[in-house]
């Protein structure tokens, strides 16, 4: 059992600029002099955890946490409709990370994230494996445009009357067609009140996906202040009917550039947002990810979840 460190406070905190127009919030937690680790939040557009630092040794590690572009507290915020979205994308995001790890003079650091942040993490350790030490992933998610469809179109056959309140939130000539791109041209429309229901709608549809998981929180996406809502939806409606601008399985046809990176690798076996194929695909193909598939939880997670990625964390600090 490995258990929670005291309350740890930022000892640092800032802004990057991007060169175009984004500035990219960051803090720093530990020991200035610790071992580097970077925390890649989810969504996109989900901004990085608030409070304290619990789950680090604060005297063996130096986490940085940042908001992705265009959410949290990084500017302009997505729920601007002046907010240029075409600035965003996963390999916008995969530069800012290296700009920051730049920035921050940090040679090489642990990659960790949970669900969209892993998509990230994923994609930036392929383009930057020599900046990599370590990964640890709690939700796996590869932005695969299958796993995607999945997600928003196949997981309504378990929930049946929530998925058509999340069709019908779009125009009735576009609910044949391509949900996501729907969803975004809502929330790029200038009428406020427009995009507020959409991103309520799409937040409510989210919520019913990991509502029967075991766990399962109530409210889990749709409980955040309406501004940030916005922001969520807008950003994550953007990526996805994109493809997070990845190639079919992109991710796991190059999990070989992965090699010789230490992972652990943390998956709710009922996780109905990402179910445990992609990810067991990618432990597969990556002889270096140890994948622990946890019984009693899905895409929210449950104790022995944390726990688990906790132990790895614990482990990783002495490497």
């Amino acid at each position: 059992m490995v258990d929670l460190y005291a309350p740890t406070h930022p000892y640092d905190t800032g802004f990057l600029d991007t060169g175009d127009g984004n500035r990219i919030y960051y803090e720093q937690y530990g020991n200035p002099e610790g071992k580097p680790a970077v925390h890649v939040h989810g969504g996109p557009g989900g901004g990085a955890p608030r409070g304290p630092m619990r789950a680090w040794d604060p005297e063996r590690y130096r986490v940085v946490r940042f908001d992705q572009r265009n959410c949290g507290r990084s500017t302009p915020h997505a729920s601007d409709p002046a907010a240029d979205m075409s600035l965003n994308t996963t390999w916008h995001l995969v530069d800012d990370m290296e700009q920051l790890r730049e920035h921050l003079g940090i040679e090489k650091w642990l990659l960790n994230g949970a669900s969209w942040g892993t998509t990230l993490a994923l994609a930036y350790a392929q383009q930057h494996p020599e900046r990599v030490t370590e990964i640890v992933f709690l939700a796996v998610m590869t932005s695969s445009r299958t796993g995607l469809d999945w997600l928003y179109r196949g997981a309504g056959r378990f929930q049946p009357e929530a998925w058509d309140r999340f069709r019908d939130g779009v125009p009735a000539a576009e609910r044949d067609g391509d949900l996501l791109a729907a969803y975004a041209r809502l929330m790029e429309n200038p009428d406020r009140a427009v995009r507020e229901k959409a991103a309520a709608d799409w937040l409510t549809w989210e919520d019913a996906v990991v509502s029967t998981e075991p766990n399962g929180v109530p409210g889990m996406y749709s409980d955040q202040e309406v501004d940030e809502q916005i922001a969520f939806v807008r950003i994550c409606a953007h990526f996805f009917s994109n493809g997070a601008w990845l190639e079919e399985d992109q991710l796991l046809r190059n999990a070989h550039k992965l090699a010789g990176i230490p992972a652990v690798l943390v998956h709710g076996r009922h996780d109905m947002g990402c179910p445990v194929q992609a990810v067991w695909e990618l432990a597969k193909a990556w002889p270096d990810a140890r994948l622990h598939i946890i019984e009693d939880a899905g895409h929210a997670g449950s104790p022995t979840t944390h726990q688990t990625v906790r132990t790895a964390i614990e482990e990783f600090k002495n490497h």
